[in-house]
C-alpha cells in the first residue's frame, strides 16, 4: 500500500511567460525529501476554491507534487483573459517552469475538465517532453462545430452564460439577469451590451460564423499525429461535448503521435458536463451503479504514467459505456462499434405529423407515395430547450433527460414514433438523419431529436442535432438555399448508448429551433448575428420514394 504524506504548501509562486507576463501559482507538496511525479492543472475558475484545494491536498497526500495555477487575466494571475487564445503558449511555458523545480522528478501529469481540459489539449501538440499523460474531462479540440457553432447554429445558452460569468478576473454573479429576455436580444451581436458588460470574444465570435482562420488555431482534427502523451477522456451521454469526446478517442488511438498515445482511453456514463455527480440526471435516475469515482479513476492513470505503477489499466478494454436502458456497464474496444448494424428507419405520415398526437410514424419500411408533413416555424415563438446536452448553467437551462411531451405537443414539431417494440433494441453509437426538406425561406435551421417512449408515455430524449440550412455543404463556404427547392439535409442527431426495452418505442422529433440552447434562424438569409428582422417560415418535410427521410440508428 502506498505511504500517504503529509502536505506542505507553496502559495503564489510566480511563473514567467514568454512575453514577460507572470502568472500565479499553488504548490502542493509531500512533505518529504522528494523529488516527485507532478500533476499540472490549470485553471480560469481560482485555484483558491475547495474543489481545487482539495484535489491538490489529496493528490499530495498521494505522493504527488501538485501545481494549481490561474489562467493568464484570471484571479492571481497578471495579463488579460482572453479565451482559448493563450492557452497553448502559456501552458507550454508553465511546463518548462515545472520541470525544472527542484521538488519535480521531471515527469508531468495534467488533468481537469471542462475548460481546465482545453488548457491540457491545447499546449499538448507542441510535445514538451516532461508532460507524460493528459487527463481531460468532458471537453472537446475543435471549438467551431464542436463549441460556438455546431451544425452551424450559433449555441447561445453556453456562450452567453459562461462568456457574462467569465468576463472578468474574477467570476460574475450571473442569476439577476432576465435571461427570458436576455437571450432573446436582437441583434444577437449586441446581447453582451444589453448585459451590461462588453466581451471582446463575443464580437468576435459572433461575427466569426463561419469555419475561418479565428478558429484554425483551436482546430484539433487534423494535429492528433502531433500529441505523444495518452490521454484518459471522460465524458457523459448528456454533456455538450458528448460527440467530441469520441472524436477525441478516435483520433487519439487512430492517429496519436507515439505508441503511448495510441493507448488513450474513454469513459462515458449516463451523465451531463458535471460528469459523476449524482446518480440522477435531469428527470432520470439511472441507479446507484451509475456513480464512478472518477478521481479513483484518474489515480490509476497517472500511477501508471508517472510512478510506474502497474494499475491494471491498459489490460482493460480501452472504452468503457454507460448503457441507459439495462443501467449497466459495458467495456468496448472502439468506436463506432465494428458490430454496429445501421439500420435505416423511415418517415412515414398521412401528412399530419404535428405534434404527438399526430399520425407520424417512424418504421424500417421505405415509404411510398405519401404526403408531405408541413408546419410554420416563427422564430419569435421558438420550440424551447427541455434538457438535453446543454451546459453550464442548469438553473437556467436545465441539461439531462426530461419528459419531450410539453414540446412535442406543439404544431411546430413533427414527432414520428413506432409501434412498440417487440424486444429489446440497443442503439450505441452516432446517429444521423437524411432529411428531405423545402422552405419557402432563404435561409433556416432542421433539428432533429431521438426519443425513448416507455409504455406510460413518458418521453425521455437522449440526443439532438441542429442544422442551419445555408452550411448544408460546408461550414466555410456557406450558401443559402432557393425558397421553395427541396434539399437534403444531413443532420448530425448525437452519440447515444441506449437499450429500447420491449413495449418502448422510438421516436423522432423535427423542428427548425431549439431555443436557447441554440439561437434563432430569423429566415431572413441576411448575416447571422447582424440583424434584427424576423420571418416566419413554412416548412414541408418529405417522405416517399423520390424522398425517402430516414433515421440512421446504430443498432448493436
Amino acid at each position: 500500500m502506498s505511504p500517504t504524506y503529509d502536505v506542505t504548501m507553496l502559495l503564489d509562486a510566480r511563473v514567467p511567460m514568454r512575453d514577460g507576463v507572470e502568472l500565479s501559482a499553488d504548490v502542493y507538496l509531500p512533505r518529504d525529501r522528494g523529488p516527485f511525479p507532478t500533476v499540472l492543472v490549470r485553471t480560469p475558475y481560482s485555484n483558491n476554491g475547495d474543489p481545487l484545494i482539495a484535489k491538490g491536498r489529496f493528490l499530495a497526500h498521494q505522493g504527488y507534487a501538485v501545481v494549481l495555477q490561474d489562467c493568464r487575466g484570471r484571479y492571481d494571475s497578471d495579463g488579460v483573459f482572453y479565451p482559448l487564445r493563450h492557452e497553448a503558449e502559456d501552458g507550454c511555458d508553465t511546463q518548462e517552469w515545472v520541470a525544472a523545480q527542484p521538488w519535480c522528478d521531471g515527469s508531468i501529469g495534467t488533468a481537469g475538465g471542462s475548460y481546465l481540459g482545453i488548457t491540457q489539449w491545447l499546449p499538448a501538440p507542441l510535445k514538451h517532453p516532461a508532460v507524460k499523460c493528459l487527463a481531460p474531462r468532458v471537453i472537446g479540440t475543435e471549438y467551431f462545430d464542436g463549441l460556438a457553432y455546431p451544425g452551424g447554429a450559433f449555441q447561445l445558452n453556453v456562450l452567453a452564460t459562461w462568456g457574462l460569468r467569465t468576463n472578468a478576473r474574477t467570476a460574475q454573479n450571473i442569476s439577476f439577469h432576465n435571461w427570458t429576455e436576455l437571450f432573446r436580444v436582437l441583434p444577437l451581436k449586441d446581447l453582451d451590451a444589453a448585459a451590461g458588460r462588453r466581451l471582446p470574444q463575443w464580437a468576435d465570435w459572433v461575427a466569426h460564423s463561419r469555419d475561418d482562420y479565428y478558429w484554425r488555431p483551436y482546430d484539433f482534427r487534423q494535429r492528433f499525429g502531433e500529441i505523444t502523451a495518452p490521454a484518459y477522456i471522460m465524458g457523459g451521454w448528456y454533456d455538450l461535448y458528448a460527440w467530441e469526446s469520441f472524436q477525441n478517442f478516435i483520433g487519439m488511438r487512430e492517429h496519436g503521435g507515439s505508441p503511448e498515445a495510441r493507448q488513450s482511453k474513454l469513459l462515458i456514463g449516463p451523465w451531463p458536463h458535471a460528469l459523476s455527480a449524482s446518480r440522477q440526471t435531469g428527470d432520470v435516475d439511472f441507479g446507484e451503479q451509475s456513480v464512478l469515482d472518477l478521481d479513483g479513476e484518474e489515480l490509476r492513470w497517472l500511477g501508471h504514467w508517472l510512478k510506474g505503477q502497474d494499475s491494471g489499466l491498459l489490460d482493460e478494454a480501452p472504452m468503457r459505456l454507460f448503457i441507459m436502458g439495462r443501467n449497466v456497464w459495458r467495456s468496448e474496444n472502439e468506436w463506432p462499434l465494428a458490430r454496429t448494424d445501421y439500420q435505416r428507419w423511415h418517415l412515414h405520415s398521412r401528412g399530419s405529423a404535428n405534434s404527438l398526437l399526430g399520425d407520424g410514424v417512424l418504421a424500417p419500411a421505405p415509404p411510398g407515395d405519401e404526403p408531405d408533413d408541413a408546419f410554420t416555424y416563427d422564430p419569435r415563438f421558438p420550440a424551447p430547450t427541455t434538457g438535453g446536452n446543454n451546459c453550464c448553467s442548469p438553473d437556467i437551462v436545465p441539461w439531462g433527460p426530461y419528459d419531450q411531451r410539453p414540446v412535442e405537443m406543439r404544431g411546430d414539431v413533427l414527432c414520428y414514433t413506432s409501434a412498440p417494440l417487440e424486444a429489446d433494441l440497443e442503439v450505441t453509437g452516432p446517429v444521423h438523419l437524411v432529411l428531405y426538406a423545402t422552405s419557402d425561406a432563404p435561409d433556416t435551421d432542421w433539428t432533429a431529436k431521438l426519443v425513448d417512449v416507455s409504455p406510460e408515455g413518458y418521453a425521455m430524449n437522449l440526443c439532438d442535432g441542429i442544422l442551419r440550412a445555408r452550411y448544408r455543404e460546408s461550414q466555410s463556404a456557406p450558401t443559402l438555399i432557393e425558397p421553395g427547392k427541396a434539399y437534403e439535409y444531413r443532420i448530425r442527431v448525437g452519440v447515444t448508448g441506449n437499450v429500447f426495452l420491449k413495449g418502448h418505442r422510438i421516436r423522432l422529433e423535427i423542428s427548425s429551433s431549439n431555443f436557447p440552447r441554440f439561437d434563432r434562424n430569423l429566415n431572413t438569409g441576411h448575416e447571422p448575428g447582424m440583424d434584427a428582422e424576423l420571418r416566419p417560415a413554412r416548412q414541408q418535410v418529405h417522405h416517399s420514394a423520390a424522398r425517402p427521410s430516414h433515421l440512421i440508428l446504430p443498432v448493436v
